[in-house]
């Protein structure tokens, strides 16, 4: 590899991105006016050096995370300096939105019940800023204790990003479930998420960004069969975000909805192995009879889904809001 330009004469003017871009990584060097972009495309790999100074305020380095489209226009996907609460942040789709954010250059607050699982990972997030990651152990059913928690940490700083992401309540058809399996339910997703919202907005809007992601599910635009009270559940916090979203974007607060289809993580192989147990046929046979309705043909990975839930927290997304986007290899049938 060889630069384009020395950090001399280089400039974001200079920058034409003539390949099929599929990717950007960067690298940074804190004490020193550089950054080198690592351009990668589908038959070359270029890199420059890029001096570029930015304040306002004062004449220091600003370094942005940036992507450049076909068209060479920088897009912002700088997460730099900002906080993010991630619930379910532990494991599966959760863990995984969490590393991007840290990715990306946010301060991570990791939301879930075990410390033990909490306390491992946050040492493990990206931290190249660097960046100062946390924990919060707390029990979305438990609006107490989780109010408590949350308050006290919107007082020590503005939290920019919110994350809503919970397992889902078992299976089964609707007319078999419980009214008390609707409560529970809604609880842990509407009710706490609610609380969630109220607690965080006023600091979004006091530090003038705020970005709210709800992990939900494709059952929003096309109910699962066996899944009922999941169904009702995630059906009502659609209908919660894009009321929300009405009355926050006045301040320039976005909140949007991902839906997963089928991803690998635990909820996904523990409803498939309840599936194979009602039928008496191997989980094996499962996953190639959900494979033949994906028209992708396979199952999305975690990292797929939080690369889409990354996007819609950073300045480039700025006004992408109200939306339900499905992340499901073509799988719903709806537009």
């Amino acid at each position: 590899m060889s630069p384009l330009a020395d950090h001399q004469s280089a400039s974001k003017s200079t920058i034409q991105l003539w390949i099929n871009l599929i990717g950007v990584r960067t690298r940074y060097s804190l004490g020193s006016e550089l950054i080198l972009y690592d351009l990668v495309g589908d038959r070359t790999l270029i890199s420059c050096l890029v001096a570029t100074k930015f304040s306002k305020m004062q004449e220091k380095m600003h370094f942005y995370r940036l992507g450049l489209n076909r068209e060479g226009v920088i897009m912002n996907l700088d997460l730099n300096g900002k906080n993010a609460l991630v619930c379910g942040g532990s494991k599966g789709i959760g863990k995984a939105i969490a590393i991007e954010l840290a990715a990306l250059g946010a301060n991570v607050i990791l939301a879930a019940r075990s410390a033990d699982l909490l306390a491992e990972l946050v040492t493990q997030l990206p931290n190249s800023v660097p960046q100062n990651h946390s924990f919060l152990v707390v029990d979305l059913e438990d609006h107490e204790d989780l109010v408590k928690k949350v308050r006290q940490l919107s007082m020590t700083k503005p939290i920019h990003i919110l994350i809503n992401n919970s397992g889902g309540p078992p299976g089964g058809p609707i007319l078999d479930a419980d009214p008390d399996e609707f409560r529970m339910a809604m609880e842990r997703h509407l009710i706490a998420s609610h609380h969630l919202v109220k607690l965080l907005v006023p600091g979004m809007k006091s530090s003038g960004y705020g970005r709210i992601v709800n992990v939900i599910s494709t059952s929003v635009k096309e109910p699962i069969p066996g899944l009922g009270v999941s169904n009702t559940t995630r059906g009502a916090m659609a209908s919660w975000a894009k009321t929300v979203s009405l009355e926050v974007a006045p301040f320039g607060i976005t909140i949007n909805n991902i839906l997963p289809g089928f991803t690998r993580t635990e909820r996904l192989h523990s409803l498939m192995q309840t599936w194979a147990d009602q039928r008496k046929i191997s989980i094996e046979a499962i996953q190639n009879e959900l494979f033949t309705i994906v028209p992708m043909g396979r199952f999305a990975e975690p990292e797929e889904v939080a690369g889409v839930a990354a996007f819609l927290t950073t300045p480039a997304a700025s006004y992408v809001t109200g939306v339900s986007l499905a992340v499901d290899g073509g799988r719903t049938k709806c537009l």
